[in-house]
Protein backbone atom coordinates (compact mmCIF):
# COMPACT_ATOMS: atom_id res chain seq x y z
CA UNK A 1 0.00 0.00 0.00
CA UNK A 2 1.21 3.36 -0.75
CA UNK A 3 2.05 5.58 2.21
CA UNK A 4 -1.71 8.17 1.38
CA UNK A 5 -3.69 4.59 2.02
CA UNK A 6 -1.68 3.42 5.03
CA UNK A 7 -2.55 6.70 6.75
CA UNK A 8 -5.85 6.02 5.80
CA UNK A 9 -5.81 2.49 6.90
CA UNK A 10 -4.64 3.86 10.60
CA UNK A 11 -6.55 6.93 10.77
CA UNK A 12 -9.82 4.26 10.49
CA UNK A 13 -8.23 2.14 13.11
CA UNK A 14 -7.99 5.06 15.51
CA UNK A 15 -10.83 6.64 14.47
CA UNK A 16 -12.89 3.30 15.60
CA UNK A 17 -14.21 2.58 12.79
CA UNK A 18 -12.53 -0.63 12.33
CA UNK A 19 -12.75 -2.91 15.40
CA UNK A 20 -11.74 -6.35 16.15
CA UNK A 21 -13.40 -8.20 19.10
CA UNK A 22 -16.69 -10.37 18.66
CA UNK A 23 -19.48 -8.93 16.82
CA UNK A 24 -23.18 -10.16 15.40
CA UNK A 25 -23.89 -9.27 11.67
CA UNK A 26 -26.98 -8.63 10.25
CA UNK A 27 -27.00 -11.65 8.77
CA UNK A 28 -26.31 -13.43 12.42
CA UNK A 29 -22.84 -14.51 11.80
CA UNK A 30 -20.85 -13.97 14.36
CA UNK A 31 -17.14 -11.92 13.26
CA UNK A 32 -14.10 -10.95 15.03
CA UNK A 33 -13.79 -7.44 12.58
CA UNK A 34 -16.48 -4.80 12.76
CA UNK A 35 -16.36 -2.32 10.20
CA UNK A 36 -18.53 1.04 10.93
CA UNK A 37 -17.63 3.80 8.89
CA UNK A 38 -20.77 6.08 9.81
CA UNK A 39 -18.32 7.13 12.45
CA UNK A 40 -16.19 9.36 10.35
CA UNK A 41 -19.10 12.27 10.17
CA UNK A 42 -17.65 13.21 13.80
CA UNK A 43 -13.53 12.92 12.38
CA UNK A 44 -13.34 16.13 10.03
CA UNK A 45 -9.66 15.86 9.02
CA UNK A 46 -10.72 11.88 8.78
CA UNK A 47 -13.87 12.83 6.14
CA UNK A 48 -11.29 14.90 4.11
CA UNK A 49 -8.97 12.73 4.29
CA UNK A 50 -11.47 9.78 2.33
CA UNK A 51 -12.84 12.35 -0.36
CA UNK A 52 -9.01 12.93 -1.37
CA UNK A 53 -8.50 9.57 -0.91
CA UNK A 54 -11.28 8.36 -4.15
CA UNK A 55 -9.94 10.99 -6.46
CA UNK A 56 -7.32 8.75 -8.03
CA UNK A 57 -9.61 6.62 -8.38
CA UNK A 58 -12.06 7.94 -10.33
CA UNK A 59 -10.26 10.19 -12.01
CA UNK A 60 -9.92 8.15 -15.02
CA UNK A 61 -13.88 6.91 -15.33
CA UNK A 62 -16.58 8.48 -16.83
CA UNK A 63 -19.32 9.74 -15.36
CA UNK A 64 -21.57 13.07 -15.47
CA UNK A 65 -22.21 13.17 -11.56
CA UNK A 66 -21.78 10.85 -8.22
CA UNK A 67 -24.90 9.19 -6.55
CA UNK A 68 -24.12 8.75 -2.87
CA UNK A 69 -25.86 5.92 -1.17
CA UNK A 70 -27.90 6.47 2.23
CA UNK A 71 -27.27 6.73 4.84
CA UNK A 72 -23.64 6.01 5.16
CA UNK A 73 -22.25 7.20 1.91
CA UNK A 74 -23.27 10.77 1.55
CA UNK A 75 -21.13 12.29 3.89
CA UNK A 76 -18.35 10.60 1.87
CA UNK A 77 -19.71 11.50 -1.78
CA UNK A 78 -20.51 14.76 -0.21
CA UNK A 79 -16.54 14.89 0.68
CA UNK A 80 -15.43 13.70 -2.62
CA UNK A 81 -17.74 15.80 -4.37
CA UNK A 82 -16.24 18.70 -2.39
CA UNK A 83 -12.51 17.41 -2.96
CA UNK A 84 -13.10 17.31 -6.70
CA UNK A 85 -15.66 19.49 -7.42
CA UNK A 86 -18.16 17.06 -9.11
CA UNK A 87 -21.67 17.52 -8.88
CA UNK A 88 -24.00 15.00 -6.60
CA UNK A 89 -27.10 13.63 -6.25
CA UNK A 90 -28.71 10.58 -4.18
CA UNK A 91 -31.56 7.95 -4.23
CA UNK A 92 -33.56 8.05 -1.45
CA UNK A 93 -34.20 4.97 0.80
CA UNK A 94 -37.81 5.67 1.09
CA UNK A 95 -40.23 7.71 -1.59
CA UNK A 96 -41.01 11.04 -0.42
CA UNK A 97 -45.21 10.83 -0.27
CA UNK A 98 -45.02 15.22 -0.52
CA UNK A 99 -43.82 17.73 -2.30
CA UNK A 100 -42.06 16.26 -6.04
CA UNK A 101 -42.43 13.05 -4.29
CA UNK A 102 -39.04 11.86 -5.62
CA UNK A 103 -36.76 8.91 -5.75
CA UNK A 104 -33.37 10.81 -6.29
CA UNK A 105 -32.86 14.36 -4.52
CA UNK A 106 -30.03 16.67 -6.50
CA UNK A 107 -30.24 18.12 -10.01
CA UNK A 108 -29.33 15.51 -13.60
CA UNK A 109 -30.65 14.87 -16.91
CA UNK A 110 -32.09 11.62 -18.16
CA UNK A 111 -29.11 9.52 -19.99
CA UNK A 112 -26.57 11.04 -17.88
CA UNK A 113 -23.88 8.75 -16.16
CA UNK A 114 -24.31 8.54 -12.38
CA UNK A 115 -20.93 7.02 -10.35
CA UNK A 116 -21.92 4.97 -7.66
CA UNK A 117 -20.52 6.08 -4.36
CA UNK A 118 -20.81 3.94 -1.08
CA UNK A 119 -18.84 3.60 2.15
CA UNK A 120 -18.57 -0.78 2.09
CA UNK A 121 -18.75 -3.84 -0.06
CA UNK A 122 -19.74 -7.00 1.03
CA UNK A 123 -22.24 -8.77 -1.39
CA UNK A 124 -23.59 -6.05 -3.42
CA UNK A 125 -26.95 -6.92 -2.64
CA UNK A 126 -27.82 -3.34 -1.44
CA UNK A 127 -25.58 -1.60 -4.43
CA UNK A 128 -28.28 -3.37 -6.91
CA UNK A 129 -31.43 -1.71 -5.25
CA UNK A 130 -29.99 1.96 -5.69
CA UNK A 131 -28.44 0.85 -9.32
CA UNK A 132 -31.94 0.09 -10.04
CA UNK A 133 -33.61 3.60 -8.44
CA UNK A 134 -31.06 5.47 -11.04
CA UNK A 135 -31.45 3.16 -13.85
CA UNK A 136 -35.19 3.55 -12.97
CA UNK A 137 -34.38 7.68 -13.10
CA UNK A 138 -33.59 7.66 -16.89
CA UNK A 139 -29.66 7.12 -15.57
CA UNK A 140 -26.62 4.89 -16.52
CA UNK A 141 -24.19 3.22 -14.17
CA UNK A 142 -21.15 1.51 -15.10
CA UNK A 143 -18.86 2.34 -12.10
CA UNK A 144 -19.16 1.59 -8.44
CA UNK A 145 -16.52 3.34 -5.65
CA UNK A 146 -16.05 2.32 -2.36
CA UNK A 147 -14.21 3.31 0.89
CA UNK A 148 -13.35 -0.39 1.77
CA UNK A 149 -14.15 -3.66 -0.18
CA UNK A 150 -14.51 -6.58 2.46
CA UNK A 151 -13.82 -8.85 0.03
CA UNK A 152 -16.76 -11.34 -0.01
CA UNK A 153 -18.08 -11.44 -3.44
CA UNK A 154 -19.44 -8.01 -3.86
CA UNK A 155 -17.20 -7.71 -7.03
CA UNK A 156 -18.23 -10.84 -8.47
CA UNK A 157 -21.78 -10.24 -8.08
CA UNK A 158 -21.64 -6.80 -9.49
CA UNK A 159 -19.14 -7.72 -12.34
CA UNK A 160 -21.74 -10.22 -13.87
CA UNK A 161 -24.52 -7.62 -13.78
CA UNK A 162 -22.09 -6.06 -15.59
CA UNK A 163 -20.95 -3.26 -13.61
CA UNK A 164 -16.83 -3.09 -12.28
CA UNK A 165 -16.26 -2.12 -8.46
CA UNK A 166 -13.35 0.20 -7.82
CA UNK A 167 -12.12 0.38 -4.04
CA UNK A 168 -9.84 2.60 -2.21
CA UNK A 169 -9.07 -0.06 0.35
CA UNK A 170 -9.15 -3.66 0.75
CA UNK A 171 -9.38 -5.94 3.98
CA UNK A 172 -6.22 -7.79 3.14
CA UNK A 173 -4.18 -4.96 2.29
CA UNK A 174 -5.18 -3.75 5.71
CA UNK A 175 -4.73 -6.44 7.87
CA UNK A 176 -1.31 -6.95 6.08
CA UNK A 177 -0.26 -3.66 7.40
CA UNK A 178 -1.24 -4.04 10.91
CA UNK A 179 0.18 -7.12 10.68
CA UNK A 180 3.90 -5.44 9.52
CA UNK A 181 3.48 -2.84 12.02
CA UNK A 182 2.45 -4.58 14.36
CA UNK A 183 -0.85 -2.24 15.22
CA UNK A 184 -3.39 -5.27 15.43
CA UNK A 185 -2.56 -8.37 17.96
CA UNK A 186 -1.61 -11.17 15.28
CA UNK A 187 -4.02 -13.73 16.50
CA UNK A 188 -6.90 -11.12 15.78
CA UNK A 189 -5.63 -10.59 12.34
CA UNK A 190 -5.85 -14.84 12.40
CA UNK A 191 -8.93 -14.97 13.53
CA UNK A 192 -10.31 -12.14 10.77
CA UNK A 193 -8.42 -13.75 7.86
CA UNK A 194 -10.07 -16.95 9.08
CA UNK A 195 -13.85 -15.47 9.12
CA UNK A 196 -12.85 -14.09 6.02
CA UNK A 197 -12.29 -17.29 4.17
CA UNK A 198 -15.32 -18.77 5.06
CA UNK A 199 -17.81 -16.02 4.51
Amino acid sequence: MNPTKTALADALLEAGCIKFGEFTLKSGLISPIYIDLRRIISYPTLLRQIGDAYLPLICNLQFDRLAGLPYAAIPIATAVSLAGNYPMIYPRKEVKSYGTKAEIEGDFKVDETALVIDDLATTGGSKFEAIEKLTGAGLKVTDVVVLVDRQSGARESLAEAGFRLHAVLTISEMLTHWEQTGKVAPEKIAATREFLKQA
